[in-house]
Protein backbone atom coordinates (compact mmCIF):
# COMPACT_ATOMS: atom_id res chain seq x y z
CA UNK A 1 0.00 0.00 0.00
CA UNK A 2 2.88 2.62 0.80
CA UNK A 3 4.40 1.91 -2.82
CA UNK A 4 0.69 2.49 -4.36
CA UNK A 5 0.65 5.51 -2.49
CA UNK A 6 4.18 6.85 -3.51
CA UNK A 7 3.34 5.67 -6.78
CA UNK A 8 0.19 7.81 -7.17
CA UNK A 9 1.69 11.20 -4.81
CA UNK A 10 4.77 11.54 -7.52
CA UNK A 11 2.25 10.74 -10.44
CA UNK A 12 0.62 14.32 -9.02
CA UNK A 13 -3.22 12.41 -8.36
CA UNK A 14 -3.39 12.73 -4.62
CA UNK A 15 -4.77 15.97 -3.25
CA UNK A 16 -6.00 16.65 0.19
CA UNK A 17 -6.24 12.60 0.71
CA UNK A 18 -8.12 12.47 -2.40
CA UNK A 19 -6.89 11.08 -5.79
CA UNK A 20 -8.51 14.17 -8.07
CA UNK A 21 -6.21 16.76 -9.27
CA UNK A 22 -5.96 19.70 -6.92
CA UNK A 23 -6.83 21.60 -10.06
CA UNK A 24 -10.45 19.70 -10.04
CA UNK A 25 -10.66 20.26 -6.39
CA UNK A 26 -10.06 24.55 -6.72
CA UNK A 27 -12.24 24.29 -9.27
CA UNK A 28 -14.91 22.35 -7.42
CA UNK A 29 -14.57 24.75 -4.45
CA UNK A 30 -14.99 28.01 -6.74
CA UNK A 31 -17.68 26.57 -8.66
CA UNK A 32 -19.80 25.41 -5.38
CA UNK A 33 -19.08 28.60 -3.46
CA UNK A 34 -22.61 29.85 -4.65
CA UNK A 35 -24.72 26.74 -3.83
CA UNK A 36 -22.87 25.85 -0.85
CA UNK A 37 -25.64 26.82 1.69
CA UNK A 38 -28.53 26.20 -1.05
CA UNK A 39 -31.15 23.16 -0.57
CA UNK A 40 -30.43 20.53 -2.45
CA UNK A 41 -34.03 21.29 -4.58
CA UNK A 42 -32.28 24.80 -4.93
CA UNK A 43 -29.21 24.18 -6.53
CA UNK A 44 -30.59 21.62 -8.67
CA UNK A 45 -31.61 24.89 -11.09
CA UNK A 46 -28.26 26.39 -10.78
CA UNK A 47 -26.83 26.52 -14.22
CA UNK A 48 -23.16 28.29 -13.17
CA UNK A 49 -22.40 25.18 -11.15
CA UNK A 50 -23.95 22.39 -13.33
CA UNK A 51 -21.96 24.00 -16.13
CA UNK A 52 -19.01 23.84 -14.76
CA UNK A 53 -19.60 19.99 -14.00
CA UNK A 54 -20.78 19.52 -17.59
CA UNK A 55 -17.41 21.09 -18.32
CA UNK A 56 -15.27 18.02 -16.18
CA UNK A 57 -16.96 15.70 -19.28
CA UNK A 58 -15.70 14.73 -22.63
CA UNK A 59 -18.92 13.83 -23.95
CA UNK A 60 -19.34 14.14 -28.07
CA UNK A 61 -20.79 17.55 -29.47
CA UNK A 62 -22.22 15.57 -32.42
CA UNK A 63 -25.05 13.60 -30.44
CA UNK A 64 -26.86 14.16 -27.79
CA UNK A 65 -26.52 11.64 -25.79
CA UNK A 66 -30.16 10.58 -23.35
CA UNK A 67 -29.22 6.87 -22.96
CA UNK A 68 -26.97 7.46 -19.95
CA UNK A 69 -29.37 4.60 -18.46
CA UNK A 70 -27.17 1.76 -20.18
CA UNK A 71 -23.77 3.22 -19.33
CA UNK A 72 -22.56 6.39 -18.25
CA UNK A 73 -18.92 8.30 -19.28
CA UNK A 74 -16.71 9.29 -17.07
CA UNK A 75 -15.88 12.94 -16.03
CA UNK A 76 -12.29 13.86 -17.06
CA UNK A 77 -11.14 13.52 -13.54
CA UNK A 78 -11.62 10.14 -13.42
CA UNK A 79 -10.55 8.95 -16.78
CA UNK A 80 -7.27 10.48 -16.04
CA UNK A 81 -6.93 8.29 -12.87
CA UNK A 82 -7.81 5.93 -15.18
CA UNK A 83 -5.37 6.32 -17.95
CA UNK A 84 -2.59 6.46 -15.26
CA UNK A 85 -3.09 3.51 -13.85
CA UNK A 86 -3.47 2.25 -17.50
CA UNK A 87 0.00 3.12 -18.02
CA UNK A 88 1.41 1.96 -15.15
CA UNK A 89 0.27 -1.60 -15.46
CA UNK A 90 1.65 -1.90 -19.06
CA UNK A 91 5.09 -0.33 -17.32
CA UNK A 92 5.42 -3.92 -15.89
CA UNK A 93 1.80 -5.52 -15.13
CA UNK A 94 2.46 -8.39 -12.83
CA UNK A 95 4.14 -6.51 -10.94
CA UNK A 96 2.20 -3.03 -10.65
CA UNK A 97 -1.30 -5.55 -11.30
CA UNK A 98 -1.04 -7.75 -8.21
CA UNK A 99 1.41 -6.06 -6.20
CA UNK A 100 0.54 -2.45 -5.95
CA UNK A 101 -2.80 -2.07 -7.32
CA UNK A 102 -4.52 -5.31 -6.12
CA UNK A 103 -3.44 -3.72 -2.51
CA UNK A 104 -5.92 -0.76 -3.05
CA UNK A 105 -8.46 -3.45 -2.45
CA UNK A 106 -9.31 -2.80 1.07
CA UNK A 107 -9.52 0.84 1.23
CA UNK A 108 -11.59 0.92 -1.85
CA UNK A 109 -13.28 -1.74 -0.10
CA UNK A 110 -14.12 0.76 2.82
CA UNK A 111 -14.58 3.53 1.02
CA UNK A 112 -17.48 1.80 -1.05
CA UNK A 113 -19.06 0.60 1.93
CA UNK A 114 -19.42 4.18 3.30
CA UNK A 115 -20.78 5.62 0.22
CA UNK A 116 -23.50 2.83 0.45
CA UNK A 117 -23.77 2.39 4.15
CA UNK A 118 -23.08 -0.68 5.05
CA UNK A 119 -20.30 -3.11 6.96
CA UNK A 120 -16.87 -3.54 4.39
CA UNK A 121 -16.92 -6.69 5.10
CA UNK A 122 -20.59 -7.20 3.46
CA UNK A 123 -19.40 -5.78 0.09
CA UNK A 124 -17.08 -8.09 -2.65
CA UNK A 125 -16.27 -5.76 -5.53
CA UNK A 126 -16.80 -7.28 -9.11
CA UNK A 127 -17.60 -5.96 -12.55
CA UNK A 128 -21.01 -5.17 -13.00
CA UNK A 129 -25.19 -6.07 -11.89
CA UNK A 130 -25.51 -9.35 -13.74
CA UNK A 131 -22.23 -10.58 -12.13
CA UNK A 132 -23.30 -9.76 -8.96
CA UNK A 133 -26.71 -11.33 -8.55
CA UNK A 134 -25.68 -13.91 -10.83
CA UNK A 135 -23.46 -15.03 -7.64
CA UNK A 136 -26.76 -15.20 -5.72
CA UNK A 137 -29.15 -16.73 -8.61
CA UNK A 138 -26.43 -19.63 -8.97
CA UNK A 139 -24.98 -19.65 -4.65
CA UNK A 140 -28.26 -20.35 -3.49
CA UNK A 141 -28.93 -23.69 -2.06
CA UNK A 142 -32.21 -24.54 -3.50
CA UNK A 143 -33.99 -27.32 -4.29
CA UNK A 144 -37.21 -28.94 -6.50
CA UNK A 145 -40.25 -26.54 -5.50
CA UNK A 146 -38.47 -23.72 -4.09
CA UNK A 147 -40.54 -20.51 -5.33
CA UNK A 148 -39.02 -17.00 -6.45
CA UNK A 149 -40.93 -14.15 -6.75
CA UNK A 150 -39.86 -11.89 -9.71
CA UNK A 151 -42.02 -9.54 -12.23
CA UNK A 152 -41.72 -9.68 -15.71
CA UNK A 153 -40.52 -6.38 -15.69
CA UNK A 154 -37.23 -7.48 -14.22
CA UNK A 155 -33.81 -7.12 -16.01
CA UNK A 156 -33.86 -10.00 -18.71
CA UNK A 157 -29.83 -10.82 -17.81
CA UNK A 158 -31.37 -11.92 -14.17
CA UNK A 159 -34.36 -13.37 -15.56
CA UNK A 160 -32.70 -15.61 -17.86
CA UNK A 161 -30.57 -16.96 -14.86
CA UNK A 162 -33.26 -17.84 -12.94
CA UNK A 163 -35.20 -19.51 -15.76
CA UNK A 164 -31.65 -21.61 -15.85
CA UNK A 165 -31.93 -22.53 -12.06
CA UNK A 166 -35.73 -23.18 -13.02
CA UNK A 167 -34.72 -25.83 -15.64
CA UNK A 168 -31.64 -26.99 -13.87
CA UNK A 169 -32.96 -27.19 -10.77
CA UNK A 170 -36.88 -27.48 -10.65
CA UNK A 171 -37.27 -24.46 -8.82
CA UNK A 172 -40.66 -22.54 -9.61
CA UNK A 173 -40.63 -18.89 -10.60
CA UNK A 174 -43.47 -17.22 -9.44
CA UNK A 175 -44.27 -13.87 -11.94
CA UNK A 176 -45.61 -10.77 -11.18
CA UNK A 177 -46.90 -8.46 -14.04
CA UNK A 178 -47.40 -4.48 -12.46
CA UNK A 179 -49.34 -2.53 -14.33
CA UNK A 180 -46.96 0.60 -15.04
CA UNK A 181 -46.82 3.10 -14.11
CA UNK A 182 -47.97 2.61 -10.66
CA UNK A 183 -48.16 5.88 -8.21
CA UNK A 184 -49.66 3.21 -5.26
CA UNK A 185 -46.95 1.75 -2.94
CA UNK A 186 -49.66 -0.01 -1.13
CA UNK A 187 -50.76 -1.81 -4.10
CA UNK A 188 -47.21 -2.85 -5.06
CA UNK A 189 -46.56 -4.06 -1.70
CA UNK A 190 -49.56 -6.25 -1.50
CA UNK A 191 -48.99 -7.65 -5.20
CA UNK A 192 -45.70 -8.74 -4.26
CA UNK A 193 -47.07 -9.74 -0.08
CA UNK A 194 -50.36 -12.10 -2.06
CA UNK A 195 -47.72 -14.26 -4.08
CA UNK A 196 -45.25 -15.22 -0.88
CA UNK A 197 -46.47 -18.56 0.31
CA UNK A 198 -44.76 -21.20 3.01
CA UNK A 199 -42.52 -22.24 -0.50
CA UNK A 200 -41.19 -18.66 -1.07
CA UNK A 201 -37.60 -18.68 -0.48
CA UNK A 202 -36.51 -15.19 -2.19
CA UNK A 203 -38.53 -12.09 -3.95
CA UNK A 204 -36.05 -10.55 -6.63
CA UNK A 205 -36.64 -6.87 -6.13
CA UNK A 206 -36.04 -4.55 -9.22
CA UNK A 207 -35.30 -1.07 -7.02
CA UNK A 208 -35.56 0.79 -10.13
CA UNK A 209 -36.96 -0.52 -13.07
CA UNK A 210 -34.98 0.24 -15.71
CA UNK A 211 -37.39 0.29 -18.82
CA UNK A 212 -39.79 3.40 -17.08
CA UNK A 213 -37.55 4.82 -14.11
CA UNK A 214 -40.09 3.65 -11.35
CA UNK A 215 -39.10 3.26 -8.12
CA UNK A 216 -40.14 0.22 -6.30
CA UNK A 217 -41.34 0.20 -2.62
CA UNK A 218 -38.48 -1.99 -1.77
CA UNK A 219 -38.16 -1.18 2.25
CA UNK A 220 -41.56 -2.28 2.63
CA UNK A 221 -41.76 -5.10 0.25
CA UNK A 222 -38.69 -6.60 2.40
CA UNK A 223 -40.19 -5.96 5.88
CA UNK A 224 -43.52 -8.22 4.92
CA UNK A 225 -40.65 -10.87 3.15
CA UNK A 226 -38.74 -10.60 6.50
CA UNK A 227 -41.98 -11.73 8.11
CA UNK A 228 -42.34 -14.70 6.49
CA UNK A 229 -38.86 -15.58 6.99
CA UNK A 230 -38.21 -15.26 3.01
CA UNK A 231 -34.87 -13.44 1.88
CA UNK A 232 -34.86 -10.32 -0.10
CA UNK A 233 -32.56 -9.67 -3.27
CA UNK A 234 -32.49 -6.32 -5.03
CA UNK A 235 -31.15 -5.43 -8.31
CA UNK A 236 -29.87 -1.81 -7.58
CA UNK A 237 -28.01 -1.31 -10.89
CA UNK A 238 -30.10 2.11 -11.40
CA UNK A 239 -30.28 3.85 -7.69
CA UNK A 240 -26.57 3.35 -6.81
CA UNK A 241 -25.48 7.05 -6.63
CA UNK A 242 -28.30 7.98 -8.37
CA UNK A 243 -30.61 8.31 -5.52
CA UNK A 244 -29.41 9.52 -1.76
CA UNK A 245 -29.91 5.69 0.23
CA UNK A 246 -28.13 3.62 2.31
CA UNK A 247 -28.18 -0.24 1.21
CA UNK A 248 -29.27 -0.41 4.93
CA UNK A 249 -32.58 1.89 4.38
CA UNK A 250 -33.56 -1.05 1.86
CA UNK A 251 -33.56 -4.20 4.20
CA UNK A 252 -32.54 -6.49 1.87
CA UNK A 253 -30.15 -9.59 2.14
CA UNK A 254 -28.41 -9.52 -1.27
CA UNK A 255 -28.13 -6.29 -3.10
CA UNK A 256 -25.76 -5.73 -6.67
CA UNK A 257 -25.24 -2.77 -8.47
CA UNK A 258 -22.93 -1.48 -12.02
CA UNK A 259 -20.59 1.14 -11.01
CA UNK A 260 -20.46 2.72 -14.39
CA UNK A 261 -23.73 3.64 -14.68
CA UNK A 262 -24.70 6.39 -12.55
CA UNK A 263 -21.58 6.75 -10.15
CA UNK A 264 -19.59 7.14 -13.54
CA UNK A 265 -16.59 5.17 -12.72
CA UNK A 266 -14.53 3.34 -15.51
CA UNK A 267 -16.80 0.87 -17.81
CA UNK A 268 -17.21 -2.87 -16.06
CA UNK A 269 -17.14 -2.04 -12.51
CA UNK A 270 -19.94 -2.48 -9.74
CA UNK A 271 -19.94 -4.80 -6.11
CA UNK A 272 -22.24 -7.13 -4.78
CA UNK A 273 -23.57 -6.89 -1.31
CA UNK A 274 -24.61 -9.88 0.95
CA UNK A 275 -25.50 -9.54 4.86
CA UNK A 276 -22.82 -10.86 6.95
CA UNK A 277 -24.50 -13.37 8.31
CA UNK A 278 -25.67 -14.41 4.93
CA UNK A 279 -22.40 -15.33 3.69
CA UNK A 280 -21.66 -18.98 4.87
CA UNK A 281 -24.45 -19.90 2.93
CA UNK A 282 -24.00 -18.62 -0.48
CA UNK A 283 -21.72 -20.79 -3.33
CA UNK A 284 -18.92 -19.08 -5.06
CA UNK A 285 -19.46 -18.50 -8.77
CA UNK A 286 -16.23 -18.79 -9.57
CA UNK A 287 -13.91 -20.83 -8.21
CA UNK A 288 -11.14 -19.70 -6.27
CA UNK A 289 -6.88 -20.70 -4.56
CA UNK A 290 -8.44 -21.74 -1.44
CA UNK A 291 -8.66 -25.74 -1.42
CA UNK A 292 -9.61 -25.70 2.20
CA UNK A 293 -12.11 -22.60 1.47
CA UNK A 294 -15.38 -25.01 2.12
CA UNK A 295 -13.96 -26.56 5.25
CA UNK A 296 -12.47 -23.12 6.68
CA UNK A 297 -15.27 -21.37 8.80
CA UNK A 298 -13.00 -18.57 8.33
CA UNK A 299 -13.10 -18.61 4.60
CA UNK A 300 -16.60 -19.61 4.43
CA UNK A 301 -17.55 -16.17 5.98
CA UNK A 302 -15.01 -14.30 3.91
CA UNK A 303 -16.62 -11.82 1.52
CA UNK A 304 -13.12 -11.86 -0.57
CA UNK A 305 -14.52 -15.64 -1.55
CA UNK A 306 -16.83 -13.76 -4.50
CA UNK A 307 -13.74 -11.60 -5.72
CA UNK A 308 -11.59 -14.01 -7.61
CA UNK A 309 -12.26 -13.09 -11.03
CA UNK A 310 -9.07 -14.41 -12.46
CA UNK A 311 -7.02 -11.40 -13.76
CA UNK A 312 -9.52 -8.29 -14.25
CA UNK A 313 -8.85 -4.47 -15.29
CA UNK A 314 -7.27 -3.19 -12.38
CA UNK A 315 -6.73 0.36 -13.50
CA UNK A 316 -10.38 0.34 -14.28
CA UNK A 317 -11.35 -1.36 -10.72
CA UNK A 318 -8.62 1.33 -8.77
CA UNK A 319 -10.47 4.44 -10.43
CA UNK A 320 -14.14 3.62 -8.94
CA UNK A 321 -11.77 5.38 -6.11
CA UNK A 322 -11.91 9.11 -8.06
CA UNK A 323 -15.44 8.73 -9.54
CA UNK A 324 -16.61 8.12 -6.08
CA UNK A 325 -14.65 11.36 -5.29
CA UNK A 326 -15.89 13.12 -8.23
CA UNK A 327 -19.77 12.33 -6.71
CA UNK A 328 -19.10 13.35 -3.10
CA UNK A 329 -17.92 16.16 -4.21
CA UNK A 330 -21.29 17.23 -6.44
CA UNK A 331 -23.18 15.71 -3.07
CA UNK A 332 -25.36 12.83 -3.38
CA UNK A 333 -28.66 14.40 -2.45
CA UNK A 334 -27.72 17.35 -4.71
CA UNK A 335 -27.16 15.38 -7.83
CA UNK A 336 -30.25 13.23 -7.12
CA UNK A 337 -32.52 16.82 -7.08
CA UNK A 338 -30.68 17.67 -10.35
CA UNK A 339 -31.80 14.61 -12.12
CA UNK A 340 -35.13 14.87 -11.14
CA UNK A 341 -34.89 18.73 -12.19
CA UNK A 342 -34.00 17.64 -15.49
CA UNK A 343 -36.42 15.17 -15.58
CA UNK A 344 -39.44 17.26 -14.66
CA UNK A 345 -38.10 20.18 -17.32
CA UNK A 346 -38.72 18.09 -20.35
CA UNK A 347 -41.55 15.57 -18.58
CA UNK A 348 -43.69 18.91 -18.02
CA UNK A 349 -43.47 20.46 -21.51
CA UNK A 350 -44.23 18.09 -22.90
CA UNK A 351 -46.83 15.49 -21.04
CA UNK A 352 -49.99 17.74 -22.00
CA UNK A 353 -49.28 17.55 -26.02
CA UNK A 354 -52.42 15.58 -27.65
CA UNK A 355 -51.07 12.08 -27.71
CA UNK A 356 -47.81 12.26 -25.43
CA UNK A 357 -47.98 9.80 -22.51
CA UNK A 358 -45.49 9.71 -19.92
CA UNK A 359 -44.66 5.84 -18.66
CA UNK A 360 -43.45 6.86 -15.75
CA UNK A 361 -44.90 7.89 -12.41
CA UNK A 362 -44.32 11.41 -11.73
CA UNK A 363 -45.63 11.51 -7.51
CA UNK A 364 -42.48 12.41 -5.79
CA UNK A 365 -40.15 9.74 -4.19
CA UNK A 366 -41.57 7.20 -7.30
CA UNK A 367 -39.28 8.02 -9.66
CA UNK A 368 -35.89 10.48 -10.64
CA UNK A 369 -34.08 10.96 -14.14
CA UNK A 370 -35.08 8.24 -16.22
CA UNK A 371 -38.62 8.66 -18.01
CA UNK A 372 -40.39 6.72 -20.66
CA UNK A 373 -42.75 8.18 -22.73
CA UNK A 374 -44.96 7.36 -25.91
CA UNK A 375 -46.76 8.77 -28.56
CA UNK A 376 -50.36 7.72 -29.66
CA UNK A 377 -50.53 5.88 -32.73
CA UNK A 378 -46.50 5.77 -33.22
CA UNK A 379 -44.39 2.97 -33.49
CA UNK A 380 -41.11 3.53 -30.59
CA UNK A 381 -39.15 2.94 -33.69
CA UNK A 382 -40.71 5.77 -35.66
CA UNK A 383 -40.09 7.75 -32.60
CA UNK A 384 -36.49 7.27 -32.56
CA UNK A 385 -36.04 8.46 -36.11
CA UNK A 386 -37.77 12.01 -35.38
CA UNK A 387 -35.69 11.59 -32.26
CA UNK A 388 -32.12 10.81 -34.48
CA UNK A 389 -33.06 13.75 -37.00
CA UNK A 390 -32.14 16.08 -33.85
CA UNK A 391 -28.78 13.70 -33.18
CA UNK A 392 -30.56 12.80 -30.00
CA UNK A 393 -29.23 9.08 -29.45
CA UNK A 394 -32.03 7.40 -26.81
CA UNK A 395 -33.26 3.83 -26.41
CA UNK A 396 -36.91 2.64 -27.54
CA UNK A 397 -38.58 -0.15 -25.24
CA UNK A 398 -40.67 -2.79 -26.42
CA UNK A 399 -41.20 -5.41 -23.44
CA UNK A 400 -44.27 -6.71 -21.71
CA UNK A 401 -46.51 -3.97 -21.24
CA UNK A 402 -43.93 -0.85 -21.78
CA UNK A 403 -43.58 0.45 -25.07
CA UNK A 404 -41.73 4.05 -25.31
CA UNK A 405 -39.19 5.72 -25.42
CA UNK A 406 -36.43 6.02 -22.80
CA UNK A 407 -35.57 9.02 -21.66
CA UNK A 408 -31.74 9.21 -19.75
CA UNK A 409 -30.25 12.71 -18.75
CA UNK A 410 -27.22 12.89 -16.35
CA UNK A 411 -25.61 15.90 -14.31
CA UNK A 412 -23.69 16.23 -17.69
CA UNK A 413 -26.90 17.43 -19.34
CA UNK A 414 -27.92 21.15 -19.87
CA UNK A 415 -31.66 22.42 -19.70
CA UNK A 416 -30.69 23.79 -23.56
CA UNK A 417 -29.92 20.04 -24.68
CA UNK A 418 -33.49 19.34 -23.16
CA UNK A 419 -34.70 21.92 -25.16
CA UNK A 420 -33.81 20.27 -28.57
CA UNK A 421 -35.50 16.90 -26.76
CA UNK A 422 -38.75 18.72 -26.52
CA UNK A 423 -38.35 20.62 -29.92
CA UNK A 424 -37.80 16.94 -31.43
CA UNK A 425 -40.83 15.37 -29.83
CA UNK A 426 -43.60 18.37 -30.35
CA UNK A 427 -42.50 17.07 -34.10
CA UNK A 428 -42.89 13.46 -33.69
CA UNK A 429 -46.13 14.15 -32.22
CA UNK A 430 -47.42 15.65 -35.43
CA UNK A 431 -45.66 13.37 -38.11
Amino acid sequence: MTDRRKFIREAGLLAAGTLLTPAFMKGMAEASQKIASMPPEQAASDEDFWSWVRENYTVATEILNLNNGGVSPQPRPVQEVHEKYLRMCNSGPSYYMWRILDQGREPLRTKLADLAGCDPEEIAINRNTTEALNTIIFGLNLKAGDEIILTKQDYPNMMNAWKQRELRDGIKLVYLNLELPPEDDKAIIKKYSDAMTDKTRLVHITHMINWTGQIMPVKEIAKAAHAKGIDVMVDGAHTFAHIDYSISDLGCDYFGTSLHKWLCAPFGTGFLFIKKEKIKDIWTLLGNDHTDFVEKQKIETDIRKFENLGTRSFPAEMAVDAAIDFHLAIGSKRKEERLRYLRNYWVNQVKDIPGVTINTPLKPGTSCAIANFSIANKKTEDVDTVLWKYKIHTVGINRENIHGTRVTPHVYTSVKDLDRLIKAIKEAAVA
